[in-house]
């Protein structure tokens, strides 16, 4: 067997651990490893045009297969331009092994052209940063990053100097059997006993979910109906427990809607499964809070809890489920249902009432319409700011479908390298961007890497030549808006001169027919869709000091939000709720 270089060690290792793409962009000191990928057939090289791109890609990956994704830069500026995206994977709890190559180890620590400190600077974003100093640290370093992303759900940075990785791997080094999955974890009986007693005992209980009850929307749904619950959702709850539920209650949160607000603080025992519900100030501070989480460092960490449950949602709940007493009392989840209800019709009309003269439009119209048009396996992309407005309140889940964001990181710029990612692992499935202006143009290069990929990734941009969330922001805060306005090309255009698909709509009988081409067309497309900059949202419930600042802004706004398809499940969920 010919002898290996630690960058062919380092690349055959990735493959074992099932890695197939390494995204990036190549420099001097990635160089031995990209040769080692070049001639290796089981891995592709994916040559994006910033490095942040690569790290958003590898995360999205990720969080589509449940599996390790990879992604590198090269020495100084570019592994630091990986930062951005490995935090949000980081914080998306998604199995992502970065490569930071490095100067040459010589002369680390001498001030040399480039130089950084890569296994110092990734350590806040990874569970795992650190240096190969030496090739007798191989396999072994890489064995354990890998371990440590896959075991812990998140990122490992490994730091590696181009003269190193071109040196030969050692001899007889161990390669042992790699964790390429987790495993389920159960509670421990104390504290299924307790959870039970607490359950028993509370009149009127409240499941709140969030991305922690992924694979577990059947035992959610049998254990609401058992002690005739309402269940709200957090928006990383949303693709996994919103659909085929007759006890939704909707969102809570800064784009939340519907009655989830309502349920989660009427009721005398509430139990959040899987989230770590970032806004605690839309929690309850007067009602018993239980907790179930795989991550106990997530556990107490947004409201004072009266139990602490540290295990996977699922197997909890199959724990509970034959334990607990069935209820029969419906008049709270009924109570709550109706709220659910007519809190949504209250709001519907507001993007349906003359949608078809609106201009411009109505961006709630644009999201409503995709929703309709998409496949129903359809992966959405959404970019941080009023796409996360309109893709909580519009897009419909179906289990099936899959919805990410930077939805606890907040980046801008996300959803169109996340769509790279996403689509690389199915070509044939529909990979839809929803992007605002400021975040698609913020790295607009890479919509190239979609033309020179013939990725078929379709962007549908909600262009309102402002950064609106932003502006939202400071009119709660009392503030005229100030530096949010963006001068915008056309953008249709730049995707036409790309050697893409585009089609720019400024008229709302445009849209659809302008969707469904988009929609069916071979390769990459973009929509720029010309949308209503004074379409804001607000939160469900706001605060005095929020109503004094939009009254300090003089602003005369339409800020009610519809909720599409949303309104016709809550209708139907109230065909068996008692009529007085």
């Amino acid at each position: 067997m010919a002898k290996q270089n630690v960058a062919e060690q380092f690349v055959d290792i990735l493959v074992r651990a099932g890695v197939q793409r390494l995204y990036g962009v190549v420099g001097d000191s990635l160089n031995p490893v990209v040769d080692a990928i070049r001639r290796n057939s089981a891995i592709d090289w994916i040559q994006v045009r910033h490095e942040e791109t690569a790290a958003f890609a590898a995360g999205a990956e990720a969080q589509i297969t449940g599996k390790l994704a990879a992604c590198a830069g090269s020495c100084g500026p570019g592994n630091l331009h990986l930062i951005n995206g490995l935090y949000d994977a980081h914080r998306s709890m998604a199995p992502v092994l970065a490569l930071a190559s490095h100067i040459p180890s010589s002369e680390i620590g001498l001030g040399y052209f480039q130089e950084t400190h890569p296994d110092q600077l990734f350590r806040e974003c990874s569970h795992y940063s650190e240096l190969i100093s030496n090739p007798k640290q191989m396999p072994r370093l890489l064995q354990t990053a890998v371990q440590n992303a896959i075991g812990r759900s998140g990122v490992s940075v490994v730091s590696l100097p181009g003269d190193i990785a071109a040196q030969q791997a050692p001899e007889k080094a161990v390669e042992h059997a790699m964790v390429t999955s987790r495993p389920t974890v159960r509670p421990g009986d104390g504290e299924i006993d307790k959870l039970v007693r607490m359950i028993d005992e509370a009149d009127r209980v409240t499941l709140f979910c969030g991305s922690g009850t992924a694979g577990a929307h059947a035992e959610v749904m049998e254990f609401a109906e058992l002690v005739k619950s309402p269940v709200g959702h957090a928006l990383r709850g949303k693709e996994w427990i919103q659909y085929d539920n007759p006890y939704d209650v909707g969102m809570s949160g800064l784009l939340g809607y519907g009655a989830a607000y309502e349920a989660t603080h009427e009721c005398d025992l509430l139990i959040m499964l899987g989230t770590d519900f970032p806004y605690n100030a839309f929690l309850p501070d007067d009602v018993r809070i239980a907790q179930v989480d795989i991550r106990p460092e997530n556990l107490g960490r947004r409201s004072k809890l009266d139990l602490a449950v540290w295990g996977d949602v699922r197997e909890t709940l199959r724990c509970l489920i034959p334990r607990v007493r069935a209820k029969s009392d419906r008049r709270f989840l009924d109570k709550m249902l109706k709220k659910h209800a007519d809190a949504l019709e209250g709001v519907v009309k507001a993007y349906t009432r003359k949608v078809e003269k609106h201009v411009p439009i109505h961006p709630e119209y644009v999201a409503s319409v995709l929703d309709e048009l998409a496949d129903e396996d359809a992966v959405f992309t959404v970019d941080t700011g009023m796409c996360n407005v309109w893709a909580a309140r519009y897009l419909s889940p179906n289990g099936r479908r899959r919805i990410i964001g930077s939805f606890s990181h907040g980046s801008m710029a996300n959803a169109l390298p996340q769509a790279i990612g996403a689509q690389f692992v199915d070509r044939e499935r529909q990979v839809i961007s929803m992007s605002g202006d400021g975040g698609f143009s913020m790295l607009m290069g890479d919509f190239l890497t979609l033309v020179q990929y013939d990725l078929p990734v379709k962007v549908v941009l909600f262009n309102n030549s402002s950064l609106g969330m932003v502006e939202l922001e400071m009119l709660v805060a009392g503030l005229p808006s100030y530096g949010t306005t963006n001068k915008n090309p056309d953008f249709a255009a730049i995707a036409r001169a790309s050697g893409a698909y585009g089609v720019r709509v400024e008229k709302p009988r445009q849209l659809e027919g302008a969707l469904k081409e988009a929609l069916k067309h071979k390769g990459p497309a973009l929509v720029d869709v010309v949308t209503d900059p004074n379409a804001l949202s607000i939160p469900p419930k706001i605060s005095a000091e929020m109503v004094t600042g939009f009254a300090l802004s003089a602003s005369k706004m339409v800020l009610d939000g519809g909720v599409g398809r949303m309104v016709q499940m809550a209708r139907s969920n109230l065909r068996n709720v008692p009529r007085p």
